[in-house]
C-alpha cells in the first residue's frame, strides 16, 4: 500500500494495527504528526514500512521489535527522539534510516549518541534520596544531642556547685550557736519532720547554703545510741539515694547531724498526702531506689526500675 506524497496530516490511526496481513506500507512525504502508535506492532505480516519525511514526534515504539518479517524500516527526516530499538530484525537496519531526527540515541551502529542509562539515573536518585534522608536525620539528631548534652552539662555544673558549696560548709566548723541562728532557734516554722526521738529542721547558713539539721532528743536513751551509730556509719556511705552528711555537732546537752537539704521535702509527703501525687512508675522507681540504698541482695533481685 503506497500512500506517499499526499497531504495526510494529524497522526497515524491506531486502527491500522488491524491490518495484520499487510506487507507493504509507505507513508513517506506526508504531513503526519504525533507519535507512532504501538498498535503497529500488531501488523505481523509487515515487511516494508516507510515513515520518512514527516513531522512524526515521540519515541519509536520498542514493540516494533516483535515484527519478525520486517526487513525495511525508514524513519528519517522526522522529529523522533529517545532510544532506537535494536532488538529483532531492527538490529540489521542501517543508520541512514534514522538520520535528521530531533534527539535519537542508542547503539553506535546507528551513528547516534548513547542513551543515558536508567540505572545511572536510578543510582543518582537513590544517592539524592539517601542524602536528603541523612540530612533530615542530622537535622533532628544534632539539635537533640546538643540539647541533651547541654542539659547534662547544666545539671553537672549545678551538682558540682552544690558539692562545692557542701564541701565548703564541711571544711568550716559549724558551731552550736551558728545552727541555732540558721534554724531560728529550732523554730517550729522551720520544722520539716518530727519522729519519736529526732526532729529535722530547715536552716540557712551565713554563706547562703541550705541545710537540714537532725536534732536528737537526749531525754531518750535510744537517741544516744542512734546518734553514735549514725556518726560512725553515715559519713562512710556514698549512694545517690542517701542524703549526704555534712558534719555533726555534739555536746552534753545537744547532739545533731547537719545534712544536705532536700528542697522537695520528704518521700512520705508524696506517698501518703492527699495534696501530692506520684504515678505508679515513679512510685516503683522510688521503691527500687530505696532498695538500692538498703543494698539487700534478695530485695534487689526482685526490683528492676521501670
Amino acid at each position: 500500500m503506497d500512500l506517499s506524497m499526499n497531504q495526510f496530516s494529524n497522526g497515524i490511526p491506531r486502527e491500522i494495527g488491524g491490518l495484520k496481513n499487510l506487507a507493504h506500507l509507505s507513508l513517506r512525504h506526508n504531513k503526519l504528526q504525533v507519535a507512532i502508535p504501538n498498535s503497529m506492532s500488531d501488523m505481523v505480516g509487515l515487511e516494508f514500512l516507510d515513515l520518512s519525511h514527516n513531522n512524526i514526534s515521540g519515541i519509536i515504539p520498542k514493540s516494533l521489535e516483535k515484527l519478525q518479517n520486517l526487513k525495511y524500516f525508514n524513519a528519517s527526516f522526522n522529529k523522533l527522539y529517545g532510544e532506537i530499538p535494536s532488538g529483532g530484525l531492527l538490529k540489521n537496519l542501517s543508520s541512514q534510516f534514522f538520520i535528521y531526527n530531533e534527539a535519537l540515541c542508542g547503539s553506535s551502529r546507528f551513528s547516534v549518541p548513547p542513551c543515558p542509562t536508567s540505572s545511572k539515573h536510578k543510582s543518582n536518585r537513590k544517592k539524592l534520596l539517601v542524602l536528603f534522608l541523612l540530612l533530615g536525620i542530622a537535622a533532628v539528631v544534632v539539635p537533640s544531642t546538643f540539647i541533651v548534652l547541654w542539659i547534662r552539662y547544666r545539671r553537672g555544673k549545678n551538682a558540682l556547685q552544690q558539692d562545692d558549696s557542701l564541701s565548703t560548709v564541711a571544711k568550716e566548723r559549724i558551731s552550736y550557736y551558728e545552727l541555732l541562728r540558721a534554724t531560728d532557734v529550732l523554730s517550729e516554722s522551720n520544722l520539716i519532720v518530727s519522729g519519736s526521738f529526732v526532729s529535722v529542721y530547715k536552716g540557712v547558713l551565713r554563706i547562703g547554703t541550705f541545710i537540714a539539721v537532725k536534732v536528737f532528743n537526749l531525754q531518750l536513751d535510744v537517741a544516744f545510741k542512734s546518734f553514735d551509730t549514725e556518726c560512725e556509719v553515715l559519713p562512710s556511705l556514698r549512694h545517690r539515694n542517701l542524703v549526704k552528711v555534712i558534719t555533726s555537732c555534739s555536746n552534753l546537752d545537744f547532739k545533731d547531724l547537719v545534712l544536705e537539704y532536700m528542697p522537695n521535702g520528704s518521700l512520705e509527703k508524696y506517698l501518703y498526702s492527699d495534696n501530692y501525687f506520684l504515678d505508679i512508675k515513679t512510685k516503683h522507681n522510688d521503691r527500687c531506689g530505696m532498695c538500692f540504698g538498703i543494698s539487700s541482695p534478695w530485695v534487689l533481685a526482685a526490683c528492676d526500675p521501670l
